[in-house]
Protein backbone atom coordinates (compact mmCIF):
# COMPACT_ATOMS: atom_id res chain seq x y z
CA UNK A 1 0.00 0.00 0.00
CA UNK A 2 1.35 3.45 -0.38
CA UNK A 3 2.48 6.02 1.47
CA UNK A 4 -0.20 8.64 0.42
CA UNK A 5 -2.65 5.60 0.79
CA UNK A 6 -1.83 5.63 4.57
CA UNK A 7 -2.11 9.64 4.83
CA UNK A 8 -5.52 9.83 3.17
CA UNK A 9 -8.33 10.92 5.23
CA UNK A 10 -10.76 7.98 5.93
CA UNK A 11 -14.78 8.31 5.35
CA UNK A 12 -16.45 9.63 8.63
CA UNK A 13 -20.23 8.73 8.79
CA UNK A 14 -22.07 7.72 12.49
CA UNK A 15 -21.41 4.21 14.14
CA UNK A 16 -24.15 1.81 14.05
CA UNK A 17 -25.14 1.74 18.17
CA UNK A 18 -28.57 1.12 18.43
CA UNK A 19 -30.22 2.06 21.84
CA UNK A 20 -27.80 4.85 22.38
CA UNK A 21 -29.70 7.57 20.75
CA UNK A 22 -27.39 8.69 18.13
CA UNK A 23 -28.36 12.42 16.64
CA UNK A 24 -27.88 12.86 12.92
CA UNK A 25 -27.38 9.45 11.76
CA UNK A 26 -27.72 10.03 8.30
CA UNK A 27 -27.20 13.74 7.69
CA UNK A 28 -23.28 13.96 8.79
CA UNK A 29 -23.80 16.68 11.01
CA UNK A 30 -21.41 16.76 13.94
CA UNK A 31 -19.28 14.19 12.63
CA UNK A 32 -15.91 15.05 14.36
CA UNK A 33 -13.03 15.56 12.04
CA UNK A 34 -10.32 13.08 11.92
CA UNK A 35 -7.66 15.81 12.49
CA UNK A 36 -9.51 15.55 15.65
CA UNK A 37 -8.78 12.02 15.95
CA UNK A 38 -5.00 12.76 15.06
CA UNK A 39 -4.28 15.23 17.70
CA UNK A 40 -5.75 13.00 20.31
CA UNK A 41 -3.66 10.15 18.87
CA UNK A 42 -0.47 12.02 19.10
CA UNK A 43 -0.85 13.51 21.86
CA UNK A 44 -1.47 10.50 24.17
CA UNK A 45 0.70 9.34 26.75
CA UNK A 46 -0.70 6.01 27.71
CA UNK A 47 -2.68 4.01 25.47
CA UNK A 48 -4.61 0.36 25.90
CA UNK A 49 -3.77 -2.37 23.25
CA UNK A 50 -6.29 -5.00 22.81
CA UNK A 51 -5.11 -8.45 21.79
CA UNK A 52 -6.57 -12.15 21.28
CA UNK A 53 -5.52 -14.51 22.80
CA UNK A 54 -4.87 -17.59 20.63
CA UNK A 55 -7.49 -19.54 22.66
CA UNK A 56 -9.92 -16.91 22.22
CA UNK A 57 -9.80 -14.90 25.91
CA UNK A 58 -9.11 -11.19 25.17
CA UNK A 59 -6.00 -9.78 26.46
CA UNK A 60 -5.43 -6.10 27.40
CA UNK A 61 -2.46 -4.03 28.09
CA UNK A 62 -1.17 -0.05 28.45
CA UNK A 63 1.90 0.90 26.20
CA UNK A 64 3.63 3.82 25.82
CA UNK A 65 3.10 4.75 21.77
CA UNK A 66 3.15 7.38 18.77
CA UNK A 67 0.97 8.38 16.31
CA UNK A 68 3.42 8.67 13.24
CA UNK A 69 2.11 9.10 9.34
CA UNK A 70 -1.10 7.73 9.91
CA UNK A 71 0.02 5.03 12.12
CA UNK A 72 0.01 3.79 15.74
CA UNK A 73 3.89 2.64 16.66
CA UNK A 74 4.85 0.60 19.77
CA UNK A 75 6.97 -1.91 20.85
CA UNK A 76 6.92 -4.86 23.08
CA UNK A 77 9.08 -7.49 24.76
CA UNK A 78 9.08 -10.77 22.08
CA UNK A 79 7.92 -12.93 24.70
CA UNK A 80 5.12 -10.93 26.13
CA UNK A 81 1.78 -11.98 25.94
CA UNK A 82 1.00 -8.88 23.78
CA UNK A 83 3.38 -9.73 21.13
CA UNK A 84 2.53 -13.77 21.49
CA UNK A 85 -1.00 -12.79 20.55
CA UNK A 86 -0.22 -10.68 17.72
CA UNK A 87 2.18 -13.00 16.21
CA UNK A 88 -1.12 -15.66 16.14
CA UNK A 89 -3.83 -13.25 14.97
CA UNK A 90 -2.75 -9.75 13.76
CA UNK A 91 -5.80 -7.97 14.22
CA UNK A 92 -5.98 -5.36 17.41
CA UNK A 93 -7.83 -2.56 18.92
CA UNK A 94 -5.74 0.36 20.24
CA UNK A 95 -7.68 2.95 22.37
CA UNK A 96 -6.87 5.63 24.03
CA UNK A 97 -8.44 8.30 26.71
CA UNK A 98 -8.17 11.89 27.98
CA UNK A 99 -10.75 13.64 29.77
CA UNK A 100 -14.05 12.32 28.33
CA UNK A 101 -12.83 12.07 24.50
CA UNK A 102 -12.23 9.18 23.22
CA UNK A 103 -10.21 7.46 20.10
CA UNK A 104 -10.32 3.88 19.02
CA UNK A 105 -8.44 1.83 16.15
CA UNK A 106 -9.17 -1.25 15.18
CA UNK A 107 -6.34 -2.39 12.65
CA UNK A 108 -3.47 -4.95 11.76
CA UNK A 109 -0.34 -5.24 13.69
CA UNK A 110 3.12 -5.83 12.23
CA UNK A 111 6.27 -5.84 13.18
CA UNK A 112 8.56 -3.34 11.07
CA UNK A 113 12.20 -3.96 10.27
CA UNK A 114 12.54 -0.77 8.24
CA UNK A 115 15.27 0.95 9.23
CA UNK A 116 14.25 4.21 8.13
CA UNK A 117 10.92 4.48 9.37
CA UNK A 118 12.82 3.09 12.98
CA UNK A 119 14.74 5.72 13.22
CA UNK A 120 11.60 8.31 12.89
CA UNK A 121 9.99 6.87 15.61
CA UNK A 122 12.73 6.15 17.68
CA UNK A 123 13.00 9.95 17.50
CA UNK A 124 9.88 10.67 18.18
CA UNK A 125 9.40 8.21 20.79
CA UNK A 126 12.24 9.75 22.45
CA UNK A 127 11.50 13.49 22.23
CA UNK A 128 7.94 12.29 23.97
CA UNK A 129 8.81 9.92 27.03
CA UNK A 130 12.54 10.94 27.13
CA UNK A 131 13.74 7.39 26.72
CA UNK A 132 16.19 6.41 24.22
CA UNK A 133 14.70 3.57 21.98
CA UNK A 134 17.91 3.25 19.61
CA UNK A 135 19.52 0.49 22.13
CA UNK A 136 16.10 -1.40 21.71
CA UNK A 137 16.06 -4.63 20.21
CA UNK A 138 12.84 -5.63 20.92
CA UNK A 139 10.17 -5.89 18.64
CA UNK A 140 8.76 -2.65 17.33
CA UNK A 141 4.76 -2.97 15.79
CA UNK A 142 3.18 -0.75 13.42
CA UNK A 143 -0.66 -0.60 13.91
CA UNK A 144 -2.46 0.88 10.45
CA UNK A 145 -6.17 1.49 11.36
CA UNK A 146 -8.99 -0.59 9.09
CA UNK A 147 -11.85 1.37 10.95
CA UNK A 148 -11.67 4.02 14.05
CA UNK A 149 -13.91 5.87 16.36
CA UNK A 150 -14.28 9.23 18.30
CA UNK A 151 -16.13 10.24 21.32
CA UNK A 152 -16.74 13.20 23.06
CA UNK A 153 -18.46 12.27 26.64
CA UNK A 154 -17.94 15.74 28.15
CA UNK A 155 -21.61 18.12 27.90
CA UNK A 156 -23.77 15.74 26.75
CA UNK A 157 -21.54 15.74 23.41
CA UNK A 158 -21.47 11.90 22.35
CA UNK A 159 -24.98 11.44 21.00
CA UNK A 160 -24.25 14.47 18.19
CA UNK A 161 -20.62 13.50 17.85
CA UNK A 162 -20.01 10.03 17.62
CA UNK A 163 -18.10 9.28 14.62
CA UNK A 164 -16.84 6.58 12.79
CA UNK A 165 -13.78 6.69 9.95
CA UNK A 166 -13.48 3.60 7.57
CA UNK A 167 -9.89 3.44 5.57
CA UNK A 168 -9.41 1.85 2.48
CA UNK A 169 -8.21 -1.31 3.22
CA UNK A 170 -8.47 -4.88 2.38
CA UNK A 171 -9.42 -5.98 6.39
CA UNK A 172 -12.00 -3.71 7.36
CA UNK A 173 -14.59 -5.14 8.79
CA UNK A 174 -16.68 -2.15 9.88
CA UNK A 175 -19.58 -3.79 11.82
CA UNK A 176 -20.33 -0.97 14.15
Amino acid sequence: MSESKHNADPRASRPDIPGYGIKDANSGKGLLPWSWATERLASAHTYFIATTRPDGRPHVMPVWGIWLEGAFYFSSGRTSRKAQNLSANPRCVVSTEHNGESVILEGIAEETHDKTVRQRCDKTYSEKYHWDMEANDEPFFVVRPCVAFGFIENDGLFTSTATRWIFDRDEIDSDM
